[in-house]
């Protein structure tokens, strides 16, 4: 099957699919710019899911009418895009995406195009990026319209971009990416062309903002194949272009020789498969533990922009796990340390899938639980090391930045880089010369 042009456009036999209830206020939205005379279908993932028979998330709609003449059928609609022909349609509180059919010229910046202009519906689906995300349906009629060959490449489950691969990652790089995460989720394989570019333009992923990414690669962990997603990306080079660190485990041996993981990549991703429920900041963790320490693992969550909160979970979560992959038994003193951050279910989760996927037996997850059962209700706050007075007591200026650095003291102590007054105040002067609210350089 070629990669470099679409496939005959057509329209199926009609199918009557069923639409949840929560998104049937989308088919009034089709409903009514039709009675207004404007050409609308359903466009995107939704079509793709419902085909595949599973709950579509959202629902977007695609549309002949310019925004202005959307906004004017609707009591309530956002501009959320006008400059590309999109808003959304506010009904009964939820709101649904509805772009105008447009054509695009080329991309400037591997982000957005030069510009945008009216097109028809066919003109609209040419421009996306996989073929089994720009299928149209009508909801009326019931026919699906494939001016791609996306049906054909939903039955042969596999990923492929509209048009020359090639040219459908330059527009938008985090589409290499992407097709990785889509396959993940839909559990398909990835078309060969589609792949070989791939392959050739991992390291333009760098060019991509680390938000973006971020977002992208969680969505992949917790994806159904998540695990074959990292493997994936690791041989095409996608990982080495961004998680370095990670794609660096690949030659290093598993935590258990005796184990049946091939490398630490490998076992990281055995973890991956064996770790239920799979939360998105445990999947980061899981992904995360075979690095060399925590401080590498918030450094990564750094650099990715992960927030304070989801960050500092997955740091603790790996620095506790290598304690106890590694051997040591869980104390009183540990045992409080993680109720208090809060991680003791995703640690016992972490535990668990690591020995399923090493073939351990169950003897530490059942000690560990153990500690942690008998300690459930002793979660209190420690007292702090230092205080503001104590801070003013060394030559710190009272102001804004006292709880900058007071948080930070914390999460040193959390990590067992002090565990005294007198380390703490040497720690802060280390990281924060003269007062100033610089976060420290280790991850917290």
């Amino acid at each position: 099957m070629s990669t470099s042009t679409p496939r005959s456009s057509r329209k199926s036999s009609p199918l009557n699919l069923a639409i949840p209830e929560r998104l049937r206020p989308g088919i009034e939205i089709v409903r009514r710019l039709r009675e207004a005379g404007w050409e609308t279908y359903l466009v995107g993932g939704v079509v793709r899911d419902l085909l595949l028979g599973r709950p579509p998330v959202d629902l977007d709609i695609a549309t002949a009418a310019p925004a202005d003449r959307v906004a004017a059928l609707f009591d309530r609609t956002v501009p959320v895009g006008v400059q590309f022909g999109v808003v959304a349609v506010v009904l009964d509180g939820h709101p649904y995406q509805v772009a105008t059919f447009r054509r695009e010229g080329p991309y400037l910046n591997g982000r957005r195009p030069s510009y945008v202009e009216n097109g028809s519906a066919r003109d609209d689906v040419c421009r996306r990026d996989f073929t089994v995300n720009a299928l149209l349906y009508d909801p009326f009629t019931g026919e699906i319209i494939d001016h791609v060959g996306g049906r054909a490449d939903l039955a042969d489950r596999c990923i492929r971009t509209v048009g020359p691969p090639a040219e459908r990652f330059a527009e938008d790089r985090l589409r290499l990416l992407r097709a990785v995460r889509l396959a993940a989720e839909l559990q398909f394989t990835i078309e060969p062309g589609t792949r070989a570019a791939l392959s050739d333009l991992a390291p333009t992923i760098t060019g991509v903002s680390a938000e973006r990414i971020r977002d992208e690669l969680v969505r992949l962990l917790v994806a159904p194949d998540g695990a074959d997603g990292v493997l994936l990306m690791a041989a095409t080079g996608l990982l080495g272009a961004f998680l370095h660190e990670v794609a660096a485990l690949a030659s290093q041996p598993p935590p258990h020789a005796d184990g049946p993981a091939l490398d630490a990549l490998d076992h990281a991703c055995r973890v991956l498969r064996c770790l239920r429920p799979r939360r998105p900041e445990l999947a980061v963790a899981a992904l995360l533990c075979g690095l060399p320490d925590a401080a590498a693992a918030g450094e990564v969550c750094r650099r990715l922009r992960f927030p304070t909160v989801e960050r500092r979970e997955v740091t603790n979560l790996v620095r506790e796990f290598q304690r106890l992959s590694g051997g040591d038994h869980l104390s009183a003193a540990d045992a409080r340390r993680v109720q208090h951050q809060g991680i003791a279910e995703g640690l016992l989760g972490l535990l668990r899938a690591h020995l399923e996927a090493a073939g351990g037996d169950s003897a530490a997850y059942l000690r560990a639980a153990g500690v942690l059962a008998a300690h459930a209700g002793s979660a209190a706050e420690p007292d702090r090391l230092i205080t503001g007075d104590d801070l003013i007591a060394i030559g710190y200026v009272p102001g804004p930045a006292f709880s900058v650095i007071l948080c930070a003291v914390e999460e040193a102590r959390a990590r067992g880089e002090v565990a005294t007054a007198e380390s703490a105040r040497a720690w802060i002067r280390r990281h924060f010369p003269a007062g100033t609210a610089r976060p420290p350089v280790e991850p917290a």
